[in-house]
């Protein structure tokens, strides 16, 4: 039987931005001699109690710059300077919380320095707070949050945010359903290359959803994600070859997609395959299995 796949859900945080120069913050730049060490300058400031110089400081144990990498440290100077009301070091010591690194994970402590920095206006802390509230993570799950606070991340042009919000409205869940506006949310995640938006915006298409139906444009975007190595979007691009909706019907093709679906453990795509051998040849399969070596080659 062929099928194709609910949406996938962005779960990972977004890659945070460099929040930090070395030498400096956005929030409080101090000032280093021109013939200083950098790092003992910093360290300076930072044990003089300059709340930049202590994230700087933290930022540089986090990632092994100019010091070795120590990530308790780094979670001992984020939350000096996070006390001291540092953003920056805020949303650090939050994300160290919420991963466990430094120090024991505490997914509450996350949402506290999430909180204070997402109230500040910081994309990233409001992403990763919405987050939280979405899968029940050191709050209580709470959908209308999580949606309040992936909106004011969207705005602000997070494309996780945005392919998150997409799939509340698509869904329902914490705003009514409203599948125009799903897609208006996806198709923004999608345009910044998030496959799993991209992905959905291709289901959005091949079932009429909040767009008029259009399988060649489902295609387009199923390719897009399938390109990067999305499983769901190999499996459904698939589909859409062995059936030829819109694209030319290409058995060889579909199959081809369909081995690599099945290889990240796609069910459906493994029972797919199944169904299509009795309607190919040997040859058939054999071609079909080298075309997926050179898709697999090609996958970014």
């Amino acid at each position: 039987m062929l099928e194709t796949h609910k949406f996938s859900r962005e779960r990972k945080p977004s890659p945070v931005i460099a929040i930090f120069v070395l030498g400096f913050s956005l929030t409080a730049p101090f000032m280093l001699g021109q013939d200083a060490d950098p790092t003992a300058e910093i360290r300076r400031f930072a044990d003089d109690g300059n709340a930049s110089a202590q994230a700087t400081l933290g930022f540089m144990y986090e990632i092994g710059q100019g010091v070795a990498q120590d990530e308790a440290e780094a979670v001992r100077w984020y939350r000096l300077a996070a006390d001291q009301g540092e953003v920056a070091a805020q949303i650090r010591l939050g994300l160290m919380y919420a991963d466990g690194r430094g120090t024991p994970e505490d997914d509450a402590e996350a949402v506290k320095w999430l909180q204070l920095a997402a109230e500040q206006g910081e994309v990233v802390a409001q992403f990763n707070l919405g987050l939280m509230y979405d899968n029940g993570d050191g709050v209580p799950e709470n959908d209308a949050e999580a949606v309040r606070w992936y909106l004011l991340a969207a705005e602000q042009g997070d494309a996780a945010a945005q392919s998150n919000l997409g799939l509340m409205y698509a869904d329902g869940r914490g705003v009514p359903v409203n599948d125009a506006e799903a897609v208006k949310w996806y198709r923004m995640a999608a345009d910044q290359g998030v496959t799993a938006a991209q992905y959905n915006l291709g289901i959005m298409y091949a079932n009429g959803r909040g767009v008029a139906e259009n399988d060649a444009e489902a295609v387009d975007w199923y390719q897009l994600a399938a390109d990067r190595g999305h499983a769901a979007a190999q499996s459904n691009l698939g589909l859409m070859y062995a059936n030829g909706w819109g694209v030319p019907e290409d058995y060889v093709r579909a199959y081809a997609w369909w081995i690599l679906a099945a290889a990240q453990e796609i069910e459906s795509a493994i029972q797919n395959m199944n169904d299509l051998e009795t309607r190919m040849t040997p040859d058939d399969i054999a071609r079909a299995e080298e075309l997926s070596a050179t898709l697999l080659d090609r996958i970014e």
